[in-house]
């Protein structure tokens, strides 16, 4: 339970990631709850209780059986192929941010890792950055631990509420900044930084060699980006080559999450070989709404119309391009909102592994041709929110 921060922050995303119910942005939980006492933490529904009843306790107790037996009944469709009921084969991806996440994601059946965290390689180090030859074996477990499906490693997103020990090399002093969501993070840090980048892109390069690897680019926003950022990762190669070691193929992709990449997709979709729209920083750049911040919390809306409809030309342009696009932000594991992203034309989907299952409950039953028509209504309307609800 913590004071301060939204549903989308990083915090909220990793405590998700371990199985840890979490309750953010509460803003003074901490000062009501006196030591010693019991708490219940929901957190589907983002309650907290202090001191809870016998009946509250009871009450909990219940709620926790019958989701265990929902999971349970959802296990058994974790082998049924995503495929709607008019035949569209979907792709249901897991988002992770550890090698040893890998384990999860394969158990409840994703078909490969549309999103690798590797920021969390830099964090929390004392000063000392991963070298090459630990982030290769980092990359190398995750992708031997996919037995062949593909993984997709994004690379480091530094900055903002990630931020790096003060010590470390652009640590947190240097990305530190009055508006951190606006300053010096992601692909911005790894170009200011580049033999940092092409240190964990040689390490990414020679984990290919094990297996089906992408890299994904965080928060491009201009084309002078995306081309130094692909001439450093033919650099990269080259340097290994010299070098003798052995490394493999691999797909580059451009993360959509700042309202410029959304308006220059047919650009980036020119440059890369694929889109990942990250909803959660697009939403946030959108609706200028810090989605760290619990006072203005209210205002994060993912359905907002000019979020849908960024989201909906870059599914257009990826399809009229052959790129394939993917949603890897908050979004894609929300079953509320499948349905919505069918219609809309999305057919990759990447998010926690503890998703899926939902998720893919939501597309076996789903005709995605019939939902298209709804969709459009969807996109229209001033009010998304109220047509989702009505179904």
């Amino acid at each position: 339970v913590t004071d301060v921060g939204g549903k989308t922050s990083h915090t909220a995303i990793v405590a998700r990631s371990l199985g840890i119910p979490a309750v953010v942005g509460t803003r003074r939980a901490s000062a009501a709850a006196p030591a010693g006492e019991w708490v219940i933490i929901d957190g589907d529904a983002g309650v907290v209780i202090i001191s809870p009843t016998p009946a509250e306790l009871s009450e909990y107790r219940f709620k926790q059986r019958q989701s265990r037996q929902e999971a349970e009944r959802l296990a058994h469709i974790k082998n049924t192929p995503a495929v709607t009921q008019d035949g569209q084969h979907i792709t249901l991806l897991a988002n992770i941010e550890r090698p040893a996440d890998v384990a999860t994601a394969v158990d409840m059946g994703a078909v490969g890792v549309g999103l690798m965290r590797s920021e969390f390689l830099f964090m929390g180090r004392g000063g000392k950055l991963p070298d090459e030859d630990e982030q290769y074996a980092a990359y190398r477990r995750a992708v031997e631990g996919m037995q062949g499906m593909p993984v997709t490693i994004r690379t480091a997103d530094v900055g903002a509420d990630k931020l790096l020990d003060d010590a470390q090399p652009g640590g947190g002093a240097a990305v530190r900044r009055l508006n951190p969501a606006l300053g010096l993070r992601a692909i911005r840090w790894s170009l200011a930084e580049p033999d940092i980048f092409l240190t964990q892109v040689r390490a990414i390069l020679r984990a290919a060699a094990h297996g089906a690897v992408n890299i994904l680019i965080p928060m491009l926003a201009q084309m002078g980006e995306a081309r130094q950022t692909l001439a450093l990762i033919t650099r990269a190669r080259a340097q290994l080559e010299a070098r003798g070691v052995a490394c493999g193929a691999v797909r580059v992709g451009a993360m959509i999450e700042v309202p410029a990449a959304a308006l220059m997709v047919r650009q980036f979709a020119q440059q890369f070989d694929f889109l990942s729209i990250g909803t959660n920083d697009l939403v946030q750049y959108t609706l200028a709404v810090d989605r760290t911040d619990e006072a203005v919390a209210h205002l994060y809306d993912p359905l907002h119309p000019a979020v849908l409809r960024l989201i909906a030309d870059v599914i257009a342009e990826g399809a009229a391009q052959g790129k394939p696009v993917s949603i890897c932000g908050e979004m894609a594991g929300d079953a509320a909102m499948t349905r919505l992203l069918l219609g809309m034309g999305l057919r990759h989907f990447s998010m926690h592994p503890s998703r899926l299952l939902a998720v893919k409950q939501e597309v076996l039953a789903a005709d995605a041709a019939q939902l298209a028509e709804w969709a459009r209504a969807v996109l229209e309307s001033d009010e998304p929110a109220a047509l989702l609800a009505a179904g």
